[in-house]
């Protein structure tokens, strides 16, 4: 989704809600759009500190989690107990590879493990409405240490 439309979705969102459009959200939208995508609270509080020290960590997290509930951002869960976010996606579905040593996350798209989804499921009789696909394991770089 460009930028435009997520920062427009999101102010819509405020208002049905009774919220208040603030500029520390408007920071904090900016940096996340910037940033990209599986970021933790703590990483995006920390890159938003740099700038803007009055930004507190609380704040850091409603708002992270106002994305969520108004679509402009998906939570993320990885197997480490931290709650990571990425920009909700309007175009290309991906899946994930989480490094289980450093937690490195490599997002990739392949279209024959589409291809084989699509085939389980109608064998089965589904039709798939979304999906999810995570594999964990060790990168290179920590199999090389």
């Amino acid at each position: 989704m460009p930028k435009t439309r997520t920062k427009s979705k999101f102010r819509e969102y405020l208002l049905t809600q009774g919220l208040k459009s603030t500029q520390q959200r408007e920071l904090i939208l900016e940096e996340f759009l910037r940033a990209g995508s599986h970021l933790s609270t703590e990483d995006l509080y920390l890159r938003l500190r740099k700038k803007n020290p009055r930004i507190g960590y609380a704040t850091v997290h409603r708002t992270l989690k106002l994305f969520a509930e108004c679509g402009i951002a998906e939570q993320r869960h990885f197997g480490d107990g931290q709650a990571r976010y990425e920009a909700s996606d309007q175009g290309e579905h991906h899946d994930h590879l989480i490094c289980v040593t450093c937690g490195r996350i490599v997002e990739f798209e392949d279209p024959r493990i589409e291809q084989l989804q699509d085939e389980v499921a109608a064998e089965h009789g589904f039709s798939i409405e979304r999906h999810r696909l995570e594999l964990y394991g060790s990168c290179s770089s920590c199999r090389q240490a």
